[in-house]
């Protein structure tokens, strides 16, 4: 199994963001529950080269070298068994595409997407359509007013 840094940057990335904060003991159980999801994740047979990582209490991010082998719809499907498995045990909700995490204050606050008109365009906003680890790393944070969100201010 690989660190999540260790993944290149081509890496296919599935971004999760939780309905609230996760306390410490709940992260570190969501990252015993990826531990054991990853050593066993298969996707046609072939085991996948993939590492989950919990980014500020709030997003679980999955991670796969398609290289090594790819994330086809069975695959696909056991990661979000998983994700279905973490909002079950939590009691939050992981698959809401209808809130928006942005930075404010030094915190990160949720935001409906109906309520983004108050957003100004300077809000940084996490893209959670990211779709590889290295646009994870140089592209998730993004300015309100650049983004995906810009048709709702």
């Amino acid at each position: 199994m690989k660190t999540f840094e260790e993944l290149p940057s081509h890496s296919r990335v599935w971004v999760y963001q939780a309905s609230r904060q996760l306390k410490d003991t709940e992260v570190k159980r969501v990252e015993e529950l990826a531990a054991s999801f990853i050593i066993e994740w298969t996707s046609h047979g072939k085991m996948m080269d993939a590492s989950i990582r919990v980014y500020h209490d709030l997003f679980i991010v999955i991670a796969v070298d398609e290289k090594s082998a790819p994330a086809s719809g069975c695959g696909i499907d056991k990661s979000v068994h998983f994700i279905k498995g973490v909002e079950k045990e939590f009691n939050i909700a992981l698959l809401d595409r209808t809130v928006v995490a942005y930075r404010e204050n030094g915190g990160i606050k949720l935001c409906p997407i109906s309520d983004l008109s108050k957003l100004p365009p300077s809000a940084i906003i996490f893209n959670n359509l990211v779709s590889s680890k290295g646009e994870l790393e140089n592209s998730w944070e993004q300015k309100a007013g650049e983004s995906w969100v810009s048709r709702f201010l």
